[in-house]
């Protein structure tokens, strides 16, 4: 899979396959894993306070030294404390997500960091763009957790991204095999960020309840919901059924937010409660059939991408 572009040369990495950055599930195993096999590492800072991120930086820089970086909510409370960790450890790549990447651009551009912002349709790319981001992130609806209002898919929204900003731009959501990386590609897209299927990954710090969920699941054993206060696609389960009746039911968002509580995450994610637990996870999750390593993953990856482009000619 030789590949060389402007995402390539931006990262300074091999292949222009980014892993999501990920709550309860992107710490430095999976970061360093991704990143020593030639694509770009993201530690999940969503669910880190700022010592662990401070931990998870050094053990990861202990175990790669190739590029690898920081997925930041600047909506949290706390994301200019991650922000500083970040600069004081000499991170060079951030990626931003869930709020207005012009807050922290100018203490970011003046280290030297490479910014790139995650956005769900062509209006938050052209701000990006105008803040000064180095490339953007375009996530269809398709994308496992916190989704665009507009839901807008991958397919309709990567070409109109491409059109219409000048920074390049990296296609996310609903992305499992080598066939949709090379269809990215064809839509304009400079690079891919996989989320789900690297969430499956043995190097992933998900429980193992959430990644047989994965590896089980069918092409629509996803939902949205919680559309009043925040899109969010998760697997089927019993609280799932319990948050789209809710919503059926006309709940406003002071009962929709008692009925997610707190920590709902980590509950379903990081310590395995498949009934109650919020088990974010894309589409894609349909085509994930395996719990592999990251090496596996990517050498599955090329193959697929390999046989995919050798049928354009035939």
């Amino acid at each position: 899979m030789e590949i060389r572009n402007e995402i390539t040369s931006l990262l300074e990495i091999k292949y222009p396959i980014i892993q999501g950055g990920m709550v309860w599930v992107s710490g430095w195993k999976l970061a360093s894993a991704v990143s020593n096999c030639g694509g770009l590492g993201l530690i999940g800072a969503g669910s880190m306070k700022p010592e662990l991120l401070k931990e998870h930086l050094l053990k990861c820089k202990k175990n790669t030294t190739n590029s690898f970086g920081v997925n930041i909510p600047l909506l949290r409370n706390d994301a200019s404390e991650l922000i500083n960790i970040c600069i004081a450890e000499e991170v060079k790549i951030i990626f931003t997500s869930a709020g207005h990447p012009g807050k922290f651009i100018d203490i970011l551009k003046k280290q030297n960091i490479k910014v790139i912002h995650v956005v769900p349709s062509v209006k938050y790319g052209l701000k990006a763009e105008s803040v000064g981001c180095d490339a953007v992130v375009g996530e269809g609806v398709e994308a496992g957790g916190h989704n665009g209002i507009d839901q807008l898919t991958t397919l309709s929204l990567i070409p109109q991204l491409v059109d219409e900003v000048k920074i390049p731009v990296i296609a996310a959501g609903g992305i499992a095999d080598g066939r949709q990386i090379a269809a990215s590609f064809s839509l304009g897209a400079k690079g891919v960020q996989i989320g789900t299927l690297f969430a499956a990954t043995v190097e992933s710090s998900a429980h193992d309840n959430y990644k047989k969920m994965i590896i089980n699941a069918k092409d629509n054993d996803t939902i949205l919901a919680f559309k009043k206060i925040g899109l969010v696609r998760m697997l089927k389960n019993n609280f799932a059924d319990r948050a789209l009746v809710a919503e059926t039911e006309g709940w406003n968002e002071s009962q929709l937010k008692e009925l997610l509580g707190s920590k709902r995450e980590m509950k379903g994610i990081f310590e395995g409660d498949i009934i109650e637990g919020e088990m974010e996870a894309g589409q894609s999750s349909g085509l994930v059939k395996e719990i592999l390593s990251v090496r596996n993953v990517f050498e599955k990856l090329f193959f697929e991408y390999k046989n995919s482009v050798s049928q354009f000619n035939k």
